[in-house]
């Protein structure tokens, strides 16, 4: 398993998006958990070109579309880090 953390800027968007994104953001950590930074079935899934570990999927399409970047803080003790949540407008990459 793998342990998820999210910075303090993530935790805050989290909060301040609408429920479902929110619930769906609860079923990503989850799968993160359990299956690790590739998770290749969700929609939009890859892998952030020239910034190390770094991954991003979108969590709903739409208009709005929300995204979630993710990377690998430490691959040995298997501890990943969201970084991002919200649109994907606003998306860091």
């Amino acid at each position: 398993m793998w342990q998820i953390g999210l910075s303090n800027k993530a935790a805050k968007q989290l909060k301040k998006l609408p429920p479902d994104i929110q619930a769906a953001m609860a079923f990503l950590i989850e799968d993160l958990k359990l299956r690790g930074p590739m998770l290749p079935d969700w929609k939009h899934f890859g892998k952030l070109r020239s910034q190390g570990e770094r991954f991003h999927c979108h969590i709903q399409s739409g208009r709005p579309t929300y995204v979630a970047c993710w990377e690998v803080i430490d691959k040995r003790v298997r501890i990943l880090e969201v970084y991002y949540v919200g649109t994907h407008e606003n998306a860091p990459y």
